[in-house]
């Protein structure tokens, strides 16, 4: 019986979304999810130091076997690109250091995977995952379903069984 604990992450310093699921033959159990915040009157390096705190707790404690990532979907605004980049290298230097392998996913791919299709909206992204993992919790932000997603996409398409 092979297992697989995934790290699932939305990237971003403003909300980033995480999700740890155990995958087991098959079955998906959704262990922890939440929305990392970080302080919004603080400056961007002191926001990365408090995320990477939190989210490096997170991959102590529940020491998954590998990450899976939403790759940056670029924007108009160049700046939050840039931020949400180096969150990003922030997520991959603390997996790295635990030798935990990272796999890389664009938003289309994750919907692709999830609903069936690349262009589906927010709201079809979440209907599909409360059917595919059962969910004990209130999730206000969809940052955290975007995690998840990540993550089922990840245990989909890597085979992680």
């Amino acid at each position: 019986m092979s297992r697989n604990i995934i790290l699932g992450i939305d990237p971003g310093y403003d909300r980033m979304g995480v999700a740890i699921i155990y995958t087991q033959t098959g079955k998906n159990t959704l262990i922890f999810s939440d929305c990392l915040a970080s302080d919004k009157k603080a400056d961007f390096p002191n926001r990365l130091f408090e995320i990477g705190e939190k989210l490096k707790k997170i991959i102590d404690e529940y020491k998954p076997t590998v990450v899976a990532m939403e790759k940056v979907f670029v924007t108009n605004n160049q700046k939050t690109a840039m931020m949400v980049g180096e969150i990003r290298g922030l997520i991959m230097y603390l997996s790295l250091s635990k030798k935990i392998p990272i796999f890389d996913y664009t938003p289309m791919e994750i919907k692709n995977t999830v609903t069936g299709h690349g262009q589906a909206d927010k709201q079809q992204v979440i209907s599909m995952v409360k059917k595919l993992i059962s969910i004990n919790k209130n999730i206000a932000y969809d940052d955290e379903y975007d995690a998840i997603a990540t993550a089922l996409t990840c245990q989909a398409r890597e085979s992680l069984n």
